[in-house]
């Protein structure tokens, strides 16, 4: 076994706390070998969860007291401000101190972005972090940014929001250079805002494998790999789309139970429909990316269950892989290189 890859958990945070975050904890550590985790929070709640499992003490597994909770309502500069030992902050300030390589939270989004960018700083030449996360499509999936980091953001930052997306798809899905694109209400050029058209204008004139813009019904059609929006719109498309996932699989199940004739014909077609659940779950796109930090943060989504805040880990887990904070820098650095050659 080589070393070991450490990331700290926010125990306690999220909807569900330690029901979740313990077994989910455990069942990472089951899948992957090279993965060790440092669970925080309460440590007396966290190891009673743990008796709970029946887990052994192990070296993988470690325990860090936090006395705090930051709670999904408190307001993010209270929880910075009091709640220093938080389950939340002590995860962070371990990826700070070296001790872990990222950390995983379900907890409150905003305290976890403005901690995150107090505790870890933001990379040179980044202004502004973005949320990115998974949304399926045709092909498989594509990803966006940023999903509710920034409500508003300047062309400058869609331009960085549009490096960091291209250099984390091609990171961790091995493209070599990732088709990029601006979510807008239409394909035109003459469509949408200024903020738009000169963000398309930014990106026309980088290196990056820029495509023009794309609708909502093109970012389900797989038209790029990389998306690109303000906060306000990705939030928005984000949660529109786990209300779809939610109430087509609603619907299905509601038209193969509506009588005996249907529950035959459900039986027949059941590994196509479990195989179709899959492929929209939102618990398996579940694990956001905190992009533009001097660190790996993962925001996992607050409901989270077993299954969600296990997908969330692995995220982690292959970001720390694959360097994602370093080939940020590394690639902004190049496209501003070559800008300054350009001129």
């Amino acid at each position: 076994m080589g070393s070991l890859l450490t990331v700290s958990l926010d125990a306690m945070g999220g909807d569900h706390g330690l029901p979740v975050t313990v077994p989910a904890a455990i069942a990472s550590l089951a899948e992957h070998p090279n993965l060790a985790l440092i669970l925080v929070g309460d440590q007396d709640k966290i190891r009673e969860e743990l008796s709970k499992h029946n887990y052994p003490d192990s070296d993988r597994m470690q325990v860090q007291h936090a006395s705090q909770i930051v709670e999904m309502d408190d307001k993010p500069a209270q929880a910075m401000r009091f709640k220093k030992d938080s389950s939340m902050r002590v995860a962070i300030n371990l990826v700070k101190e070296g001790r872990a390589s990222a950390c995983v939270s379900a907890g409150n989004t905003g305290a976890l972005m403005a901690t995150a960018r107090f505790v870890l700083k933001m990379l040179p030449g980044i202004d502004r972090p973005a949320i990115c996360g998974l949304l399926p499509t045709i092909p498989g999936f594509c990803h966006m940014l940023d999903m509710g980091a920034n409500v508003d953001s300047s062309a400058d930052n869609l331009f960085e929001f549009a490096v960091m997306g291209s250099v984390l798809a091609s990171a961790v899905n091995n493209i070599d250079k990732p088709s990029v694109a601006l979510l807008n209400i239409g394909e035109e050029e003459i469509k949408g805002n200024e903020v738009i058209k000169e963000a398309s204008r930014l990106l026309s004139d980088s290196q990056l494998n820029y495509v023009g813009y794309v609708e909502g019904d093109g970012v389900y059609q797989g038209k790029a790999n990389v998306v690109v929006c303000d906060g306000f719109n990705g939030n928005i498309a984000l949660k529109a789309s786990e209300g779809v996932a939610k109430m087509i699989s609603f619907k299905i199940k509601q038209a193969f139970t509506k009588n005996i004739f249907t529950k035959m014909v459900a039986v027949l077609t059941m590994p196509v429909l479990n195989s179709f659940r899959k492929t929209i779950d939102p618990r398996r796109y579940n694990g956001a990316s905190l992009l533009g930090l001097q660190g790996i943060a993962i925001k996992s989504h607050g409901g989270a269950d077993v299954l969600a805040f296990k997908t969330a880990i692995n995220q982690a887990l292959i970001e720390i892989e694959n360097r994602v904070p370093e080939r940020i820098s590394e690639q902004l650095e190049a496209l501003l290189v070559n800008q300054r050659e350009d001129v």
